[in-house]
């Protein structure tokens, strides 16, 4: 299939690219600049310099496609307005012709829960509520194949979220502790980026139209267990430090909030209806690989 890639130099997107192409896709990678397009030039890979928001040249992208794959994110206050431009141009280049729309959305807009699977009403902290309009926007587009995964927090190679834990500066005491988010009892939804683009791909070749899955491989570890592990390789002797909610909060705002929701979510639907069969490392079992804390 062709395929057109959009956020190819992330964490997720560089690696649903190579995912791709073992797969035997032929990938067209919309990039940002050329610094971007030199992180991809080693791949067999195509690349398009120009911006997500450019509505005629995503089009005529997306007509060229037999499908696109959206992992890019500007993680700004543009956010909700990239997203949906981009959104809008896929949907009329991908046209009447069954191509299929692989997006990416996020486990958060479902809120803090035990058992959390694609049917649980949505939650949103402010960060991402602005996500559903535009997800339902795509599962309900007429005349293609239209699919949504929602992963949890992403790690792997020493990348993404887990560093504001495992990376935190200790603190200022006798005996040096790890900060944590709020009071650590949190659980978070995690997924091995590898595993993660191992489900785009089967999203890209098997999910029906309006369909939903969970990024998530099963494992929901709490942020003190991911806090502990730190701790330990950087010879703090497994000390760690809680905080307050309101703390995180007041340092680091709505991202803070979102990083303080207790999640934990299923994989089953991804498992039964694509086979998607996660079995990479844990989050806890890559911290303690010493890839979080060299």
């Amino acid at each position: 299939m062709r395929i057109l890639l959009t956020g190819a130099t992330g964490l997720i997107g560089s690696t649903v690219l190579r995912a791709l192409l073992d797969a035997g896709h032929h990938v067209t990678a919309l990039v940002r600049d050329r610094a971007s397009a030199e992180c991809v030039r080693n791949t067999s890979a195509d690349t398009v310099i120009g911006d997500m928001t450019d509505a005629r040249l995503v089009t005529a992208l997306a007509e060229r496609a037999d499908g696109v794959v959206h992992t890019a994110a500007t993680g700004d206050e543009r956010s909700a307005e990239a997203d949906r431009a981009l959104t809008d141009a896929v949907i009329v280049g991908l046209g009447d012709r069954d191509a299929c729309l692989v997006r990416t959305g996020g486990l958060w807009v479902h809120g803090s829960g035990d058992g959390i699977t694609e049917l649980t009403p949505r939650n949103a902290p402010p960060i991402v509520a602005w996500r559903e309009e535009i997800d339902l926007l795509a599962l309900r587009a007429p005349g293609i194949r239209s699919v949504l995964i929602e992963p949890g927090v992403v790690y792997g190679r020493g990348q993404g979220i887990p560093n504001i834990v495992t990376r935190a500066v200790p603190t200022d005491d006798a005996e040096p502790a790890l900060p944590l988010l709020g009071d650590g009892r949190q659980h978070w939804g995690t997924v091995h980026v590898d595993d993660l683009a191992d489900l785009y791909v089967l999203a890209l070749a098997r999910a029906p139209h309006g369909s939903t899955y969970l990024g998530v491989n099963g494992d929901n570890p709490t942020v003190q267990e991911i806090g502990v592990a730190a701790s330990r390789l950087r010879g703090l002797g497994s000390r760690v430090r809680p905080e307050s909610a309101a703390a995180t909060v007041g340092r680091l705002g709505a991202f803070g909030e979102a990083l303080l929701l207790d999640q934990r979510p299923t994989s089953t639907r991804a498992r039964d209806e694509l086979g998607w069969t996660p079995g990479r490392r844990t989050l806890v079992q890559e911290v303690e690989s010493g890839s979080y804390t060299d």
